[in-house]
Formats: structure tokens, C-alpha cells, sequence
């Protein structure tokens, strides 16, 4: 038997501070989930319930909560807007159903506005658009209606007045013919279109992303909020999950629990979970057993002891799963789509010398709750390393670190992250012969790739040559040789080739291509030569007419580019590309210079090379691969 088709897991996302989590509320109240919208100035909404969230009057984590409208069961999924925490949301968007694009009718549409709608038409998620704050000063629909098709490549269809009584809009009835041919007819004979047509007119095109429909109101009034609920009712997905197919998951996000631990939340394609369960972690290839399953909705939760496809829930006893982790079969999971890139990178320390050990498992626990929060760690020269994707993480992390962990720590000033690349081509070499028992030689071809491209890796060596569960080893032990090159940053865009080696029947260890390929590689890298990378922001900067002289003069002295300005009632509109390392203080100069009247966008737009003498190079963490016998050492714990 299939679970209920009734049950849809809808996603609010959009841009810091365009009223996503008081829309939330408004729902939840609209229909009787709780008994009083609360507020996100005043500390009480549901999915705002850590005390920085509080405190800052933003959303950090993702937060789910439950609430049923005219028979359907809605999961809904609270994401932060700030790009400090952009992975909670790039995690999230592959488990949806449905997503509602919040976006400010006054603000516009807005550097992180133009990331999730990209994002969710890669995933091909169905999309309702909620255009809030309309009765805010400044609040311009026919302009943000047209921003949303120029910067998103969207149609919205408003249809306010859909769920009001007498007959739809001509302008509506004309929308949802033009994407069916069988309305067109009938509209075009005349034929009378009843409501129950339009309705299913509309939900077909939405699920297809044929249509994008539009509604306008005040979150903070509750207006337009029930007309919401009933379109998501109306468009959301049916569930397709087979509840008796074999188990197939994916952890989207991942908490911890005082009592009980790890708790992973699990959005389920296909079978049914139960309290005592076995589950295979396909990922990581281990087995673990179910011990709790529940239901949360904000800071509370139900043990409700099963999950069922479509559905999402949280589940305990995975202590060794992480997140991104596929449980069962990998088949049913759709791929997800990456837009989160951590720029800057800090030292921890902690007050205490001696907490070191401590802290360095914290960072460990936390780094498997977050994928893009990674770690590295250099013992002999206390060295903690973590990517961050901005300031206000900092905040979080130090705040975690007192009250969970009971850690006092401080940061380092934040520094850029910057890449290498091979700037040739050429190979690589390494015989693995001493001292003994050992045997790995290996020669790689190494060739710059496209921007962009990040890393290709093939071999061409026969298994007589390197036996194939060696070729093996080298495939696993190629991400780790790579994330430091000779200027000591990540190596990317690169195609690596595996051309040429040898075993050895009789003196190759089990673990010997593994300490071999780190080698090989830097010796390539040192023979092709690498070029730095840095990474670049695209950026939109509106401000009044008078201050476009000095916003020109500024992006130039970042060494940014941008093009021809747009001057329109008053207004001095420059896009283009400025390098990270020189614009960190943009935000800062843009509200300065502009008496706080300018509008900013800025997003992550990839790498490009930069000089060395205007980025920056970073000593070797650990041994580094080119003293081989160190290095050889080093491994074998002989140092």
C-alpha cells in the first residue's frame, strides 16, 4: 500500500529580511497549528527558537513544522535567508516538493532572490511566488513584476482573486490558456470555464513549471496568507512514494540531542522507517540501528515511531551518518544543486591550552552537521583551520561552543580562500621503493582544465601494470593530494591522467598508493607550475545619480569591471564583477557614500586568476609531499 498522496513537504525560502519566517507564523495560525502568530522583532516565532536567532532577528538553522489545510498534510520547512547560511538551505531545496519564493515588494529582487531561483529551476521544483510587503512604503508590484522576469526569466501569474468569488480575470484565464491547449479551445469557443477547470488547469501547470502563480499580501497583517494556503493546496505535488518499496533516503539536515545524540532529519522516497529498524547507510557503507523516530515542528517534537515515503521526520541512532548521507537504495534520491561557497577561512583557539582535544572533537561533531564547515587540523603546530561562508557564522559557532560543547574560544581576523591551478602542462612522477616493505610507482599527466570545471581524473592503466583495487586506492587518495599545492591553496580545474605505474607482487603493502599518490601529484604541480585563483562576486549597486562618479571610482580602485550604467528617475544602476579580497567592506562604503540609500547585491560568480603579488600564498599545513622522506616518515608515525 502507497502512503496517503496528502502529505508535501513546501519550503519557504528568499533573501535575508523579506519576511519569510512572520509568513510562516501567519500559516501556522491561519490554519489553527498554533493559537497566536508570534513574532520575529519580538523573539516568539516557532522556527526561530535558538537564542541567537532571537537575539539577531534572523533564522540560522532550518526549522520544520506540521499544519493540515483542506485535507492535505503540509511539511513546512522554514530556510535562512542570510548567505552566511546558505548550505541549510542548498541542503533543503533537493527534498521539496514545492517552494514559495518570498520576495519584498519594496526591496525588489535581490542578490540571493536571483540564487534560489536558479537553483530551484536546476531541481525543476515547482515554484509559488508570494510577493510581501506590499503595503510598505516604496512597495512597487508592476516594477518587481518586471524585475522578476528580466533577473529571474519567470512569468509570475498574479492570481489574487482566484479563490474570491465570481468569475476569474480575464487576464489570469488568458495565462492558463496560453499552456493549455484544451482551456484555449474552450476560452476561444466561448465555453463557460467553471472554477474547478481553471483550478486544474493551474495546479498542471505548476507542477510542470509551466506556470508560476503569484500572490501579493502583508505576512505581518496576515493578508493574503490564506489565499496561499489554499493555491499550495490546490498545486503541491501528489506523493508518488511507495511505502512498501524498499528504503531509500536522503539526511538533510542534522542536529544534536542531549539525550539521545545525533539526530538526522530524513526526507523518505520510498519504504517505511520504524523505531528498532536496521538501516544500510549506503554512503558510508555501515549498517545502524533506528532507536527513535520523530516528528518535530519547531523546538517540540512527537515520537511517532515511523516514517513513511514522501514524508519527512527525525530520526535517531545514526551516529555515524552525516549529512548528504543516502540511506538504502540510492536510486529513488535526486541529485541536489550547489550554490554555497565558504570564501573565508579562520584559526580557532581556545583559551585553555590544554582544551585542544576538545575542541578539535567539537569541530569534528559540528563539521558532520554542516558539509561546507570542513576542518583542518596540523597537531605538531596546534593549527585549527575551518571554511567559513561569512561573519556571522562566527557568531554561531562561538555561541555552540559555550553552550554545548562548554568551550571558550576565539577566531583569527577572517583571511580569503583562494585556489591554484596547473598553468601547463605535465607529469608527475613517484617510485615508492624505500624503505621496505613498499612498492607504488605512479606517473600522472597533468593538464590545466576549463574554468570552472574542477577536477577530471581517469586511468589508463592496465590492471596488469597497477592491479585494479590499487587504481583503486589512488582514485580514493586523489582529493586529499589536492587540497594543498604549492602556494598551499585547494588545486582545481585540472585534468589529472593516470598514464603509467607498477605493483609489485611481493613487497606492495595493501595501503601503498594511498602514501604514494600525494607525492606524485605535488611533484607534477611543481613541473606544470600553478596560477592563483581568487574568487569573484557579481554585483548590482543602485544609489542616487550624484554618487555615481565616486561608485564608479571605487569599483575600479577593487580592481572590478562593470558595465555601461543605467541612470532611470534619479537612480545610478552599475552591475558587474569585483574580486572578493577587495570588497569585503563594499556594503559598508556603498551605505556610507549613499546616506544608506543605495541597494547592494552581491553573489558568488566563480574563480578567476589573479597575480600573486596582489592575492596571497599560505604555508604548507602538515609535511608536504615534496620532502618524500619526511613525508614518508610522517606517515608511518615515525616522526
Amino acid at each position: 500500500m502507497s502512503v496517503s498522496p496528502n502529505v508535501v513537504n513546501i519550503g519557504l525560502v528568499a533573501h535575508v529580511d523579506a519576511g519569510k519566517t512572520t509568513l510562516t507564523e501567519r500559516l501556522l495560525y491561519a490554519a489553527g497549528a498554533i493559537r497566536a502568530p508570534g513574532r520575529v522583532d519580538e523573539g516568539t516565532a516557532q522556527t526561530d527558537f535558538l537564542d541567537l536567532e532571537r537575539k539577531r532577528g534572523i533564522s540560522i538553522r532550518t526549522a520544520s513544522t506540521v499544519l493540515s489545510w483542506k485535507g492535505r498534510t503540509i511539511n513546512l520547512i522554514d530556510t535562512p535567508g542570510h548567505t552566511d547560511f546558505a548550505s541549510e538551505v542548498e541542503r533543503v531545496l533537493r527534498v521539496l516538493d514545492c517552494a514559495v519564493l518570498v520576495i519584498s515588494a519594496a526591496e525588489g529582487i535581490q542578490s540571493q532572490t536571483e540564487v534560489l531561483a536558479g537553483a530551484l529551476a536546476k531541481l525543476k521544483t515547482p515554484t509559488v511566488l508570494f510577493f510581501n510587503k506590499i503595503d510598505r512604503a516604496g512597495a512597487d508590484l508592476s516594477r518587481v513584476l518586471q524585475e522578476t522576469g528580466e533577473r529571474l526569466g519567470l512569468s509570475p501569474v498574479v492570481v489574487d482573486r482566484l479563490f474570491e468569488d465570481g468569475p476569474a480575470e480575464d487576464r489570469l484565464v488568458e495565462a492558463l490558456a496560453e499552456e493549455d491547449d484544451g482551456l484555449l479551445e474552450a476560452y476561444l469557443s466561448g465555453e463557460p470555464l467553471s472554477k474547478e477547470r481553471l483550478f486544474s488547469s493551474l495546479a498542471a501547470g505548476v507542477r510542470a513549471r509551466r506556470l508560476f502563480p503569484a500572490l501579493t499580501g502583508c505576512a505581518l497583517k496576515g493578508t493574503g496568507v490564506g489565499a496561499l494556503l489554499n493555491l499550495l493546496a490546490l498545486t503541491a505535488p501528489q506523493n508518488k512514494g511507495d511505502a512498501q518499496a524498499p528504503v531509500s533516503g536522503v539526511i538533510f539536515r542534522m542536529e544534536h540531542d542531549k539525550s539521545m545524540g545525533r539526530v538526522s532529519h530524513v526526507r523518505l522516497y520510498a519504504g517505511t522507517l520504524k523505531n528498532r529498524d536496521t538501516v544500510r547507510n549506503a554512503t558510508r557503507d555501515l549498517e545502524e540501528k533506528v532507536v527513535q523516530i520523530r516528528k518535530t515542528s519547531g523546538a517540540k517534537y512527537e515520537d511517532t515511531g515511523l516514517l513513511q515515503a514522501g514524508d519527512i521526520g527525525a530520526v535517531c541512532g545514526l551516529a555515524h551518518a552525516r549529512v548528504g548521507d543516502i540511506l538504502g537504495d540510492p536510486g529513488p534520491v535526486p541529485g541536489g544543486c550547489s550554490f554555497a561557497h565558504p570564501l573565508l577561512s579562520v584559526r580557532v583557539f581556545p583559551y585553555e591550552e590544554g582544551d585542544y582535544p576538545a575542541l578539535v572533537a567539537a569541530v569534528e561533531e559540528l563539521c558532520a552537521e554542516d558539509p561546507l564547515l570542513t576542518m583542518a587540523w596540523v597537531p605538531e603546530e596546534r593549527n585549527l583551520l575551518i571554511r567559513i561562508t561569512g561573519l556571522i557564522q562566527l557568531e554561531v559557532l562561538e555561541a555552540l561552543m559555550i553552550t554545548r560543547f562548554g568551550l571558550r574560544v576565539y577566531f583569527s581576523d577572517p583571511t580569503i580562500i583562494y585556489k591554484e591551478t596547473p598553468a601547463s602542462v605535465g607529469e608527475g612522477f613517484v617510485a615508492y621503493t624505500m624503505p621496505k616493505p613498499c612498492w607504488a610507482v605512479l606517473r600522472f599527466l597533468i593538464e590545466p582544465g576549463p574554468r570552472g570545471s574542477g577536477i577530471a581524473y581517469k586511468s589508463i592503466v592496465k590492471n596488469d601494470d597497477i592491479l585494479y583495487r590499487y587504481q583503486a586506492q589512488v582514485a580514493q587518495a586523489l582529493p586529499d593530494a589536492l587540497r594543498q599545492g604549492p602556494l598551499g591553496w585547494e588545486v582545481t580545474d585540472a585534468k589529472i591522467t593516470l598514464i603509467a605505474g607498477e605493483h609489485h607482487n611481493e613487497h606492495t603493502h595493501p595501503l601503498d598508493f594511498i602514501v604514494a599518490t600525494p607525492m606524485a601529484i605535488m611533484d607534477g604541480l611543481v613541473n606544470t607550475g600553478t596560477t592563483l585563483l581568487e574568487p569573484m562576486q557579481a554585483f548590482r549597486l543602485s544609489l542616487p545619480e550624484e554618487a555615481g562618479g565616486k561608485a564608479m571610482g571605487e569599483i575600479i580602485r577593487m580592481r572590478g569591471q562593470f558595465d555601461t550604467p543605467v541612470i532611470q528617475k534619479g537612480m545610478f544602476t552599475l552591475e558587474g564583477r569585483v574580486p572578493a579580497a577587495t570588497s569585503m567592506e563594499f556594503p559598508v562604503w556603498a551605505a556610507s557614500v549613499s546616506s544608506g540609500r543605495a541597494n547592494l547585491s552581491v553573489r558568488f560568480d566563480g574563480y578567476e586568476p589573479c597575480p600573486v603579488e596582489l592575492g596571497a600564498t599560505t604555508p604548507y599545513r602538515g609535511v608536504n609531499p615534496l620532502d618524500q622522506a619526511r613525508y614518508i616518515l610522517s606517515i608511518r608515525g615515525a616522526l
